[in-house]
């Protein structure tokens, strides 16, 4: 299921057990000495390195090597940083992660799972229960926000159900089209009445009711979309195998830490591989074709 690489990861996470520094042991020569973590702004930058804190913490407690977190304004700041080698590691969305692959020598090497255990999430068009929107079709000509332009849910795969399925161009089908610049921001906007329908999913309106910003009972969902590649955890390729491996190791470990998942707001990680992300790809290719027709 998971391709020759990611067995490989497995084995060496297995060898790498009772040799990694956390169990009192030195790091291998060729770690570096800190390791850089980059997080996309799902929700914001401050709220995403909240998030970040309990894998970090984990990390550095197996690894024993110290971790430091960094998110960007936007998806593509976290994109370059890795391009740049000014990070090592990076938690991206699917769309994020091909492009993350492509310009930046991203390595997909773990997925994170819903809070139901499911390796995926749910794009969704959301609008407020109180504005008399019930249906796509009652959306046109109101305000609408995408979230950011290398978002899986808020942008690429709304874009794919305006094109293939409704036969729209956002632009001309809607009053305005704005960029949020996170998941949080654009339920927020809904939730305030700044913006009548917004892109987004299921897993970050669900983290937005566990923290108490919003509610579901003030939103309607007016459509969704098939399951969506869980988001990866990567790194750049060419990091030494043996931490690659240890890094992944580690992040399964924070399955059977309760109040970790507490904070993450998430199930839990699994192995994932590149080719998992190739019905992104996929996306992107039919979106530019549907553009040009």
């Amino acid at each position: 299921m998971f391709g020759k690489m990611t067995k490989r990861l497995i084995v060496a996470a297995l060898m790498l057990a009772f040799a990694l520094p956390g169990l009192g042991h030195a790091a291998p020569a060729d770690w570096p000495a800190v390791i850089k973590f980059g997080f996309i702004p799902t929700e914001g930058a401050a709220d995403s390195a909240k998030r970040a804190k309990p894998i970090a913490d984990k990390l550095e407690a197996v690894l024993g090597v110290k971790v430091e977190v960094f998110t960007a304004s936007d998806y593509n700041g976290i994109i370059t940083a890795m391009a740049n080698k000014h990070i090592d590691f990076a938690y991206f969305g699917p769309k994020s992660y091909i492009e993350a692959a492509e310009k930046a020598n991203a390595e997909a090497l773990v997925l994170e799972l819903d809070q139901d255990g499911q390796p995926g999430y749910t794009g969704i068009i959301i609008a407020r229960k109180d504005s008399g929107i019930t249906t796509m079709e009652q959306a046109k000509g109101k305000t609408f926000a995408f979230t950011d332009p290398n978002s899986t849910s808020g942008f690429l795969v709304p874009n794919v159900i305006f094109a293939r399925d409704m036969k729209v161009d956002p632009k001309a089908y809607f009053k305005e089209v704005r960029f949020s610049g996170s998941h949080g921001a654009s339920i927020l906007a809904v939730k305030n009445n700044s913006i009548d329908v917004a892109a987004t999913n299921d897993i970050d309106l669900n983290r937005m009711i566990q923290k108490g910003s919003v509610a579901m009972d003030e939103f309607v969902i007016l459509t969704k979309s098939d399951l969506i590649p869980g988001a990866p955890m990567t790194a750049r390729k060419d990091l030494p195998a043996s931490l690659k491996a240890a890094f992944a190791g580690a992040l399964l470990q924070i399955n059977d830490d309760p109040e970790a998942l507490n904070i993450l707001q998430n199930g839990g990680y699994a192995h994932t591989n590149d080719k998992n992300y190739d019905i992104i790809r996929y996306m992107n290719r039919l979106k530019k074709q549907l553009d040009k027709q």
